[in-house]
């Protein structure tokens, strides 16, 4: 039975209908597959946030509003952390970027600025400002204190920007025969009276040594960092725009969005350290072959089609396509408008899930580095949390775990409570108990292989707390002072019911008792209220109660006497707090 319901939580039936979308059925489920997010979690709400990042370790989460401001939330308690806000900036955000250690925050707006955050101490370290709004930014991934990055503009090339000194660097976007890049014309057209090289989209591999360029003609460019020269290029099927071109996290694997309507990946055959030195020497192998003919045979060795996605039926546009943290997920949004879908893709092909949102367009997307979580962010300005809908199901974790239906009766073994069964007498264990165990080495996490020991990363923010609105505040500062003159004068003798101070006299029952339980029972449910302080002969009458209790016939008697002066008070009802001291002497 236990191996029959393992096979059961296995088995998986793959269909394929007319409409040319695959879907995954499974017959159980199981921990170790399927772990994509279903269900709206929550959502974050803060201004009109346009776009979003994770860090590295996926606890803070930066969002580009459209005043300018770049609000920082802390993923684990979904509060505000920091709010990035420069006084120059009040366009919207389009774009922004982590360094690779959490401690900088690049943000490029409408305005063709790039500003470049302190994100600990909240502080402006640089701006720049370009000839073109920027649509994509990215700092350069292989630096602890980035400086250089790479931005890719709306209606030119991908530039390199230092942010120190503002220099910038125009990327070749496209091959002449000779296998020299050009690069565009300054008008936006090229000298032959070609259509512009726009959109581009361009992106750093993991170690930031190369850069990949996709041009209008369909074609990815190889471009080494250091020299700007293209190295390899790589035709994409059907020559359409390229829209997007990402990397998974662990660089393995290269994504291209085209305007065909597909979504391409690629497997990355190069070295993750020094690619451009890798290139290079393959390169020097192909000497043979001269201009775009040694570039494309440079660049079949060094990406590999794998699979391509798209609906065959409805042909839509994709929009902020993007890997899993673990690259074993492919997600993309539908771009038609008005609709807030996400497709979610295994690397094989297959379509594993659609997740339909509120009737808002999708304007951005992100993945949590590690976690089944999908962040999306609506044209209404909202965030929303996409998360995995766990049920408890004990017979996937445990294949000898039997669900019953109805109490049966077990009959125990005869050895089955024993410190020892027999059957475990008869097994001979091997354990090398001469074997020395390191407890002072830690094997890496592979998420973070990368990561510099000497350099200390940033994944928290002190939380500061946020204050309570001025009026609120105000008001229970006044109440709680009240509450404590009150307490201390200890005598019940007027409550103030009213908003205008006015107060009706209440009958000092506490002196027919004796004792304070009544005072303090007032004092309880009042508490919220305002009180009057006693007067100089209300405090000697309390003294003199401390050191004679009155008898219980006198105190009733001048209670009645008490009632009859309060009926006798003028017309707006009020009493002196020395008329009830007299009564009571």
């Amino acid at each position: 039975m236990a191996r029959l319901r393992a096979s059961l939580l296995r088995l998986t039936v793959r269909l394929r209908p007319f409409d040319g979308i695959d879907f995954v059925f499974s017959a159980g489920v199981d921990p170790l597959q399927g772990d994509f997010p279903e269900v709206i979690e929550e959502y974050l709400q803060h201004g009109n946030m346009k776009c979003i990042a994770f860090n590295r370790r996926g606890t803070l989460l930066a969002a580009g509003c459209s005043d300018g401001s770049c609000v920082i939330w802390d993923f684990e308690t979904r509060g505000i952390a920091k709010e990035l806000r420069d006084k120059d900036c009040v366009a919207p955000i389009t774009s922004v970027c982590w360094s690779k250690y959490g401690h900088h925050l690049l943000a490029s707006a409408t305005d063709r600025s790039l500003t470049l955050w302190d994100v600990k101490s909240g502080e402006k370290i640089a701006r720049v400002t370009l000839q073109q709004t920027t649509l994509l930014v990215r700092l350069h991934p292989g630096s602890c204190t980035p400086s250089i990055c790479l931005a890719c503009p709306l209606s030119s090339a991908p530039i390199l920007v230092d942010l120190n000194t503002s220099s910038s660097t125009v990327l070749p976007v496209s091959v002449s025969d000779s296998g020299i890049g050009v690069l565009p014309h300054p008008r936006n057209k090229f000298a032959d009276g070609s259509p512009p090289y726009t959109p581009t989209a361009a992106t750093f591999n993991k170690n930031g040594d190369l850069i990949y360029v996709g041009n209008s003609k369909g074609e990815i460019l190889i471009v080494d960092f250091k020299t700007i020269r293209v190295r390899a290029m790589i035709p994409i099927l059907g020559g359409s725009i390229v829209r997007n071109i990402v990397f998974s996290r662990n660089g393995q694997y290269l994504l291209t969005n085209s305007n065909d309507r597909v979504i391409r990946i690629y497997e990355n055959l190069l070295t993750q350290k020094k690619a451009a030195v890798a290139l290079e020497e393959m390169s020097s192998s192909f000497d043979n072959l001269q201009g775009t003919e040694k570039l494309k045979a440079v660049g079949s060795k060094c990406l590999i089609l794998q699979r391509e996605f798209q609906d065959a039926v409805t042909k839509i546009q994709w929009k902020a396509p993007c890997f899993s943290g673990d690259g074993d997920w492919v997600v993309g949004a539908s771009a038609t408008k008005g609709e807030h879908k996400i497709y979610i893709w295994d690397r094989s092909g297959y379509l594993a899930k659609i997740l339909e949102g509120p009737k808002e367009a999708l304007i951005d997307l992100a993945w949590h580095p590690v976690r089944p979580l999908v962040v999306s962010v609506s044209i209404a300005g909202l965030v929303y949390i996409w998360a995995k809908d766990y049920t408890e199901n004990w017979s996937a974790f445990a294949p000898d775990f039997k669900e019953l239906e109805e109490n049966e009766e077990y009959v125990e073994r005869e050895d089955e409570f024993d410190l020892v069964p027999e059957t475990d007498k008869v097994k001979d264990y091997e354990v090398d108990e001469d074997e020395e165990v390191d407890v002072v080495n830690f094997e890496k996490d592979p998420a973070f292989s990368d990561s510099d020991a000497s350099m200390e990363e940033l994944c928290f923010l002190t939380a500061i707390p946020s204050p309570d609105a001025p009026e609120q505040q105000d008001k229970y500062v006044g109440s709680s002072t009240k509450v404590e003159e009150s307490t201390h004068s200890g005598s019940p003798l007027s409550v103030d019911v009213e908003q205008n101070d006015q107060a009706i006299i209440l009958p000092d029952l506490s002196l027919a008792e004796g004792g304070n339980s009544a005072a303090e029972e007032t004092v309880g449910t009042n508490s919220s209220k305002r009180r009057r302080k006693p007067s100089a002969k209300g405090l000697e009458l309390q003294a003199d109660q401390v050191r004679k209790p009155l008898k219980k016939g006198k105190s009733s008697n001048k209670s009645f006497k008490s009632k009859n002066k309060k009926n006798d008070q003028d017309t707006n009802g009020f009493a002196h707090e020395e008329d009830v001291t007299d009564e009571c002497l």
